[in-house]
Parts: C-alpha cells; structure tokens; sequence
C-alpha cells in the first residue's frame, strides 16, 4: 500500500483548497478501474488520525480510500479556522467526489463513504443527499445536532438546547464587531474534566500523544453552534437513504442510540447493525482488538456493495 498528499480546490467554494490522503491498494496500477470510499474524520479530528487508520483497512482490501481535513480544519484552508458547519462538512464530501470521479483509476459507480463520530453522521447525510454514494458505513456515528440537542446520553428535550442558540447568536454578534467569539472544546482539555470513562478516552486520544496532532486543535468556534443546534443527519433518512449501510457501534458507547436511530430511520432495504462488545465510542478509533473487528465488519460489506 503506498499514500499520496492530495490537495485540490473545493468544487463548492473556490476559495478553499482541500489537503487529503489517498491509500493506493497494493501493486496499484493507474490503468485499472478501482472503487474508492471516502473518509471523514470525527468532529474536531483530522485525516492522520481515525480516518486513516481505517482508510488503511480499505486500501489493504482492494479499495482506493481518502481520507481528508474539512474545510476551514487541519491542513485545508478557510476562513474562519475551526468553523464546524455540518452542511458545509456534507457539502466536502460531495466535492471529494467531484474530484476523484475524475480520476482516471477511479471507477465513479462503485463510490462508497464511511465516517466516524460525527463523520459517521456527515457520511449518512452525504448518502442521503448525493446518490454517487452507492453504499455508506458509519462507525461510532454520531448524529451531531442530536448530539447537541440531547446531550451525549439522549437526556436532554430539544428545547434544552436554546441556552446554545443564544451562545451562538452572541458569538456571532462579537465577530461582527471586531471581537473574538470564543470557541469550545470537542472533548475535554484536561483529564479531571472528564464526566466518564468515555470523555477521558476521548481527553486521551485528542490531548496526548495517543493521537494528538499539530494540526487538530480539537475546539470549534462557538459560532458553529447556529447551524449544529438544529441539524439533523438524519433528516429524510425514511425517504431518501436507499443505499446500503453498515453501522458498528460499541456496546458500551453512551450514544449508542444515534447509531439505533439511524438504523431504524434509514429506508435502505440492507442495513446491518453490528455492536462491539465491549467497546466504548472513542476505543473504536484505535484500540486494535476492536479496530481489527469493526474492519472485519465494514470492509466486507464494501466488498459486497461496491
């Protein structure tokens, strides 16, 4: 398997160049056709961490994988930095199609896209919206908006929410005026902040050497809470997301029901669940025990569906 360093404008917006990774299958030769499958990384991650963990796994399958940084995050442009706008990060996954389909080794009917966390979420929503995509994986999906709405554990009512709204609408207001808008954290900044075992996993992964990267800071601005409050990945799931999908959650994830949600929800006429026993949400970014069984899962299903 060999990588390249990819960076190319972003069919949605011209002013945003798109930095990615693509993993070649082993003796790749650029006269063959290759499906490929997208890669999108959890929310506040980058493309050097979970989402290349598992494009590795395609590549080692046969497949073409991309991995790569959303617009305004990591290694791809954007102003302003850290912006976390969930239309925008769907609106990158069609723009990633855009430009492989027009590679010459890329077969443009066998297109699949897989995500993590709130990549996971952005990758159903992609599917439901662009039908280039002919089958989607989601691993530790996370349905971003709910996840504001409703808190990690579905605790929360929608209204609980507002108290955000309002946070954002004043960050927006202090940007408009000069000042910064602040920004908050993806997962917390330091160990004793952790509410479980869970949120010290995901301390660890983003915030020492387990997984940090230079360029995953790891915060979104506060403003992107205007659109992430009332987002929906799943909306039209029950019309429109006809694809096949394969979700794998850990047993042991506290927002295990997103990825039920979306399994109940989606109109696919295949449409596999499979629980890691075990596992919580963040230990299936890079645990090898449960990277090895997600992969088992979710590379045969590529296999069968592309």
């Amino acid at each position: 398997m060999t990588t390249r360093k990819i960076n190319f404008k972003n069919s949605n917006n011209g002013n945003i160049t798109m930095a990615g990774i693509i993993f070649l299958p082993k003796e790749f030769n650029e006269t063959n056709k290759y499906p490929a499958i997208v890669v999108t990384h959890p929310g506040g991650g980058v493309k050097e961490q979970t989402a290349s963990t598992y494009a590795t796994k395609f590549a080692e399958a046969g497949f073409v994988a991309i991995a790569y940084d959303a617009s305004y995050q990591g290694e791809s442009t954007g102003e302003p930095r850290l912006l976390e706008n969930p239309y925008i990060r769907v609106e990158d996954i069609s723009a990633i199609i855009d430009y492989i389909s027009a590679l010459p080794y890329i077969d443009e009917n066998r297109i699949g896209a897989a995500g993590i966390c709130a990549g996971g979420g952005y990758s159903l929503n992609a599917a439901i919206n662009d039908h280039r995509i002919k089958a989607v994986g989601g691993i530790s999906t996370v349905n971003i908006g709910a996840m504001y709405r409703n808190g990690w554990g579905n605790e929360a009512k929608d209204a609980d929410a507002m108290p955000l709204l309002m946070m954002a609408a004043d960050a927006r207001a202090k940007e408009a005026q000069g000042t910064d808008g602040g920004k908050l954290p993806f997962a917390p900044e330091k160990k004793e902040d952790a509410p479980s075992k869970e949120m010290e996993d995901a301390w660890e992964y983003y915030r020492t050497p387990r997984a940090m990267c230079s360029t995953s800071p790891g915060y979104l601005l506060s403003r992107s809470l205007t659109q992430l409050v009332t987002y929906d990945a799943y909306n039209y799931a029950d019309a429109f997301l006809t694809q096949p999908i394969q979700i794998i959650v850990g047993s042991e994830s506290g927002c295990r029901w997103m990825s039920e949600d979306i399994y109940t929800r989606a109109a696919s006429a295949v449409k596999n669940l499979h629980i890691v026993n075990g596992a919580n949400h963040m230990e299936l970014y890079d645990i090898p025990q449960y990277v090895e069984e997600t992969a088992s899962i979710i590379v045969p299903f590529f296999q069968n569906n592309l």
